[in-house]
């Protein structure tokens, strides 16, 4: 209920600082998928939530939950915490549960921000996640999202997802795992260059 009433209050808002997207097209309606995206600043899960109909549970780190009155604000908008490097099985559970529903989950899958020029390198988590559930992935980009807002344009643009042809595919090994984690980061570092 509160994601949807600010993310009205957030439509109108940004309708005026005038986000572009592109490829908006390439986010099916419905069925479970990820939206993998870069990462470079605080205002990035805010406008791919306001440009994608329906509503994404965004893995946030675990220390935005240290504050109780914060950490229940993120959790009432669909965000669920994250141990930094490591791999945590309760927000990987967590993820997979969300999938399984049919839902949305977006995630960076960098795992922090990074600086804008540095080509995105996928963390093994979102491959492993993907590959459990059988989601598609679609690869986001970012722009202009480390400016403070509303002195600079904002790009988000949306890549094909990322589907698998065979159970083979999804097979959860080192190999797998890698190369699906470096198609990822390819598709996301690609679409930047839009």
């Amino acid at each position: 209920m509160l994601y949807n009433l600010l993310k009205a209050i957030g439509k109108v808002l940004f309708l005026f600082l005038g986000i572009k997207h592109e490829g908006l097209h390439n986010v099916p309606e419905e069925g479970a998928q990820i939206i993998a995206s870069n990462h470079l600043s605080y205002y990035d899960p805010i406008v791919i939530a306001l440009l994608i109909k329906r509503p994404i549970h965004y893995m946030a780190k675990e220390e935005f939950f240290q504050n109780k009155i914060f950490g229940k604000f993120l959790t009432s908008i669909n965000a669920f915490p994250v141990k930094r490097g490591t791999a945590d099985l309760g927000a990987i559970k967590n993820a997979i549960r969300i999938l399984e529903k049919g839902e949305i989950l977006g995630i960076f899958p960098e795992g922090t921000r990074r600086n804008v020029g540095t080509d995105v390198t996928a963390q093994a988590g979102t491959a492993l996640i993907a590959m459990k559930t059988g989601a598609c992935v679609i690869p986001v980009a970012c722009i202009g999202t480390q400016h403070k807002i509303p002195f600079r344009t904002v790009k988000v643009v949306f890549g094909e997802p990322i589907k698998y042809d065979s159970e083979n595919d999804r097979k959860i090994n080192s190999k797998n795992l890698e190369a699906l984690s470096k198609q990822i980061a390819d598709e996301i570092n690609l679409l930047r260059c839009k």
